[in-house]
């Protein structure tokens, strides 16, 4: 008679098929980004994981993390985000690195009570790094006169279309050792003792999983579905969560919302801009 009753109720109130909520995290995490790019920010993905986080009977959280990095900002946010809601709700963390998890995706990995990798997935890049341009020649030649107003003198500090000047390229060393520190203190807090005596640890390099296990930085290597099956048991169910859609079923959350008229044009361009810059992240690692 119990039998039967327990085969009426839905699989995820089964005592003996436990539910594991999963959210995918993968792309560019930046503060915003255009409609036809997907990126990670708080405002992007914490819907979700509210939502994931909220499976009453659920033992864990499964999060998939693929990401390059981006913004130091949004990947503390994200990682803030997931522990608090990790302390609020009582569940384990379980993160799964796909293809890399480097620099603020690695940051964001961190907020897992364990961190498992592919054998070649790539970790690490505990480093801060800042990329520009420098045009103060190409418009000289062009016959392009720059002119610049301000209201304080370190208002324009490294603007490109003006000569490099060397402190203020200091000043901005000084930023991102402050920024590094931050990173460097989060790892130290969750790794703890795991960590190996390595001296390129902290200089920005980065590993495959198999080497990030040897170093500290990853706790195990696998896949999640057979992960969570030997841990939970054979008939554990993965249920994918993902943002709610909107109209005409586009997803929101991870997507912005569309512009109309001119404004489109300028979500192209937008859109172009960002493609060139999450292309740059992901091939800093070869992918």
């Amino acid at each position: 008679m119990l039998r039967s009753l327990s085969l009426a109720l839905p699989r995820s109130m089964r005592r003996d098929a436990p539910t594991i909520p999963v959210v995918r995290l993968n792309g560019a995490i930046m503060a915003s980004g255009s409609q036809f790019r997907q990126h990670l920010s708080l405002a992007a993905t914490a819907g979700v994981l509210q939502k994931a986080f909220s499976f009453p009977r659920a033992p864990a959280v499964a999060i998939s993390v693929n990401s390059p990095g981006g913004s130091p900002v949004q990947s503390r946010l994200i990682y803030r985000r997931i522990r608090d809601l990790a302390a609020e709700k009582n569940k384990t963390v379980l993160v799964f690195v796909e293809d890399v998890a480097a620099s603020g995706g690695y940051m964001i990995a961190l907020a897992g009570d364990e961190i498992i990798a592919d054998p070649s997935s790539i970790v690490g890049s505990i480093g801060v790094v800042s990329a520009s341009f420098g045009f103060h020649d190409l418009i000289k030649k062009i016959g392009v006169e720059r002119r610049l107003y301000t209201a304080g003198r370190n208002k324009a500090v490294l603007d490109p279309f003006q000569p490099e000047k060397e402190e203020d390229v200091e000043r901005l060393k000084r930023l991102q050792l402050d920024v590094h520190e931050t990173f460097i203190d989060i790892v130290r807090e969750r790794r703890g003792d795991k960590l190996a005596d390595d001296p390129d640890l902290f200089t920005g390099l980065f590993w495959t999983g198999r080497r990030g296990v040897e170093l500290g930085l990853v706790d195990g290597l696998g896949d999640m579905r057979s992960v969570l099956r030997e841990r939970y048991g054979d008939k554990t169910r993965l249920r994918l969560v993902t943002p709610p859609r909107g109209l005409f079923g586009r997803r929101l959350g991870f997507f912005g919302i569309g512009a109309a008229g001119a404004g489109l044009g300028a979500a192209v361009l937008g859109g172009a801009a960002e493609a060139a810059e999450e292309r740059a992240l992901w091939g800093r690692y070869g992918l």
